[in-house]
């Protein structure tokens, strides 16, 4: 009895030692997520003439942007971003008031004689440069009123305004001035550009008090978890976890998770100073400056990683989830992150092998398709390796092992939702109303881009951008926008605390809807039941990351081959009492007849 009080004290001690080895790696992981954060607010921005010069490349530009913008200053990035707006309003203004219409040259053009003669009237602008742009503008624009008559003055002045707005907004924004496009990238490779100026070329030291000491505070924390919980999956007080259960502090995670996917996709200048910081990673990698994608594709990669350790740990008696894990860790690190670089240091284009349409919505985009075949006989088997992988690698591999060998081993998205999102796979909606609004969402999803890539390939063959009534430039810009960067990433990964870990896998991917097509009508994969056995616990269909309500299936003996699910196993994982199998088998039998157990006797159901 001593003898066991003894190993039962020294178990106890052994367990308080490894959970002060966690609180130091929480601390050390804080530490460092709140130096990272913070170090957007406290650097110091100093922009040169050389940076505007370097960045701007067109001289005129840069002498117009200098002359509107004050280089002596010190900005802080919320001031910075202030200032060059206000440095493109002023220098906009001072190009209109120059080669605009002013109001004589109106007051001239509403008098002219009608009809009007469109040649007669530009003869009103002088031979100087300026009035030579102003001729031929006002050709281009204005042309359409040549032979124009029965007009009022205000009529007439009407249309010369909207005229004159033409040639500013299409005319001389573009040629002298900075579009919306050039200012938001120029914001943010002048903010990079005086950020490092901050940093002193020590973005290594930065880099090891914020992102490397979260990373080692993570892992700290997560590692002693082997001694610390018993084999199998622990569970244990889930829902009363703040984190896990919709608390305050899941809030929180998911706040931030959103913020910085608004950020990144729609104002990525106000991160600028995180880009800086892995400048050099950049440049050692693809020997380019780094990117904010360049950022989040290193930020995305180490939350594979760290939280592949904790999923590793928590499913080490599975094999199953070991090597799936691993698999996730393996695909994201190489293929999704390394590799892309790696070819752009080669000189060969950013291609993510994995990547396959309709996820990577922009595949048949003309810029991509020429870039590729530019390459020469790299690029055109990228381009060729893409289309065979949607019409021969998914139909093929799906009927084989059914979205799983997607869905749970190789997709990014996937990755990170196993991983980063395991902790809040218990949250996914198990309702028939939420089981309905997915299957309308995700193949509404589905079909906006197989309508949208119609267009674009009907734009590179004929160079016609209208189909009918789509615009094919129009509709990109939608679906990049409101799919790609707001559900993809704001809401796909953003209220992982709120909807579970597969919000963007269940309801939006239109990738995975069309592998769940197939995988419906067309696979070997079930997951088979052993109603005889079930206790109607709920694990199964409670840690269901894709919302199938699993126990009702179990419940019947009936085979589980529902479109949406994605073989994680986890619901076969959890299962007290071995009811749930993953299989591949042939389909003969895939659409068993479910059975009822009751009291008495087992009913086979017609």
């Amino acid at each position: 009895m001593l003898l066991l009080k003894k190993i039962h004290k020294t178990n106890h001690l052994h367990i308080i030692d490894m959970k002060k080895i966690q609180l130091i790696g929480l601390l050390l992981f804080i530490a460092g997520f709140v130096s990272f954060n913070t170090l957007l607010f406290i650097t110091q921005h100093q922009i040169t003439k050389n940076d505007v010069s370097s960045i701007l490349k067109v001289e005129s530009k840069a002498d117009l942007f200098l002359d509107n913008f004050d280089v002596s200053k010190t900005y802080s990035i919320f001031s910075l971003v202030t200032s060059i707006n206000q440095t493109y309003q002023q220098s906009h203004e001072a190009l209109i008031k120059k080669y605009a219409l002013n109001k004589d040259e109106i007051a001239s053009l509403i008098e002219s004689p009608q009809p009007i003669d469109i040649n007669q009237s530009l003869t009103i602008f002088d031979s100087s440069e300026i009035g030579s742009f102003k001729r031929k503008a006002f050709l281009d624009m204005g042309n359409w009123l040549n032979g124009a008559k029965d007009k009022s003055k205000e009529e007439l002045e009407s249309n010369i305004n909207q005229i004159n707005n033409n040639i500013i907004q299409y005319a001389i924004i573009p040629q002298f001035g900075f579009d919306t496009y050039q200012q938001k990238d120029l914001s943010f490779q002048l903010a990079k550009a005086g950020a490092t100026h901050f940093f002193h070329s020590q973005e290594i030291i930065y880099l090891l008090f914020t992102l490397i000491l979260a990373v080692i505070g993570a892992l700290i924390y997560i590692l002693p978890k082997i001694k610390t919980t018993t084999s199998g999956v622990n569970n244990n007080h889930i829902f009363n976890h703040a984190l896990k259960n919709r608390g305050w502090l899941g809030i929180l995670v998911g706040t931030w998770l959103i913020v910085f996917y608004i950020v990144l996709y729609f104002q990525p200048v106000y991160i600028s100073t995180w880009v800086a910081l892995v400048e050099p990673l950049s440049y050692f990698l693809k020997n380019q400056a780094a990117s904010p994608f360049f950022l989040y594709g290193l930020l995305y990669t180490l939350a594979v990683l760290v939280m592949g350790i904790r999923m590793l740990i928590h499913y080490r008696h599975s094999a199953y989830h070991k090597t799936r894990t691993a698999s996730v860790m393996f695909f994201q690190t190489a293929f999704a992150f390394l590799i892309p670089e790696i070819l752009v240091r080669l000189n060969q284009p950013y291609f993510d092998f994995k990547n396959i349409w309709p996820l990577d919505y922009s595949f048949f985009f003309e810029y991509r398709i020429d870039t590729l075949i530019q390459q020469g006989s790299l690029g055109i088997f990228m381009l060729g390796w893409g289309i065979a992988l949607i019409f021969v690698g998914v139909p093929v591999m799906v009927y084989l092992y059914g979205k799983r060998w997607y869905c749970s081993w190789v997709c990014g998205c996937g990755g990170l939702a196993e991983t980063l999102g395991d902790p809040y796979r218990q949250l996914s909606d198990k309702s028939i109303k939420a089981w309905k609004a997915e299957r309308i969402i995700i193949h509404s999803v589905l079909v906006f881009a197989i309508v949208m890539t119609i267009a674009v390939l009907y734009t590179y063959f004929t160079g016609e951008s209208q189909l009918f009534f789509i615009n094919s430039y129009t509709i990109r810009e939608w679906y990049g926008a409101g799919i790609g960067a707001t559900f993809a990433g704001v809401v796909g990964t953003g209220f992982y605390p709120i909807m579970g870990n597969r919000v963007w896998c269940r309801f939006g991917c239109p990738l995975a809807a069309y592998l769940g097509i197939i995988q419906r009508f067309k696979s070997r994969f079930r997951i088979t039941t052993n109603g005889g056995q079930c206790i109607s616990c709920g694990n199964c269909s409670t840690y269901c990351e894709m919302g199938i309500d699993v126990r009702w299936y179990a419940q019947r003996g009936q085979n589980i081959v529902r479109s949406s699910c994605v073989g994680c196993g986890v619901c076969s994982t959890v299962c007290p009492r071995g009811v749930l199998n993953l299989e591949v088998k042939d389909e003969e039998g895939r659409f068993g007849k479910p059975i009822l157990i009751g009291n008495n006797h087992i009913e086979v159901l017609p």
